[in-house]
């Protein structure tokens, strides 16, 4: 998708009161992957892509969630601004993929969850500006349990605590199979956000749960996610995969 994708604005405003039941009454089965150990991205990357095939050969084929953790490395939307990275590109203090998401440069590590969706919005809905707003929700409904109160900002697609972005999202779509998903700083070292700027957004503050809870870990936020990804898009689990 293209940047201005990843910027489409709440028909509402930055509140959550939003009308994001999905469409249909009746569940899709999806799998579901949280693997135990940190995941290299070009590895969840090729995940997703076999599924996305299957998903556009046989649209009616199971979908696929993953709840994971990377390694540290940065990854840039298609169209991203390379002006957004404060270092040369020929030497990198981490890798950097190039890949087919909207939106700017952001950086994964160990201690932030990511997820992955491959879902076949056929089966949901088939709007891109409905589908981020559902995924902001997922993370805003995960943030209401901890009692920390999420927010949109206008104009901007991610999640926000106070003054600090906790919460990215950049998807992908092909023939309504969407990739690519969200991510949501826990305990994470946020370091190496310092070597870029963020979603391309000058001067914004990045934060993570543990800024609000201190001590919460990722095995305490995953269990979360899962019921509010399952519950807002109304799946059904295939199978719960945990020793890739």
């Amino acid at each position: 998708m293209d940047k201005k994708l990843h910027s489409v604005s709440p028909e509402s405003g930055p509140n959550s009161n939003l009308d994001l039941t999905p469409q249909l009454a009746q569940s899709s089965s999806a799998f579901l992957f949280e693997p135990k150990n940190i995941v290299p991205f070009e590895t969840a990357l090729g995940w997703q892509k076999n599924f996305l095939k299957n998903l556009i050969e046989e649209p009616f084929s199971p979908q696929a969630v993953w709840l994971l953790e990377h390694f540290s490395c940065f990854t840039m939307g298609r169209g991203s601004d390379k002006k957004n990275l404060l270092f040369e590109e020929n030497n990198s203090p981490l890798p950097v993929f190039s890949i087919e998401r909207g939106g700017e440069v952001t950086h994964h590590m160990p201690g932030q969850i990511v997820g992955y969706l491959v879902l076949n919005l056929s089966l949901h809905k088939k709007d891109l500006s409905w589908y981020l707003r559902q995924l902001e929700q997922v993370l805003i409904d995960v943030l209401d349990l901890l009692g920390i109160e999420g927010k949109r900002v206008d104009g901007l697609t991610g999640v926000w605590c106070e003054d600090k972005k906790v919460g990215s999202i950049g998807i992908g779509c092909k023939r309504w199979v969407t990739q690519h998903g969200f991510s949501l700083n826990v305990d994470c070292d946020l370091i190496g956000f310092e070597k870029i700027i963020p979603c391309g957004l000058d001067k914004v503050k990045v934060g993570k749960l543990s800024d609000w809870i201190p001590g919460i870990k990722v095995c305490d936020v995953t269990p979360l996610l899962r019921e509010s990804v399952k519950r807002r898009f109304k799946l059904k689990w295939e199978r719960i995969n945990q020793s890739l």
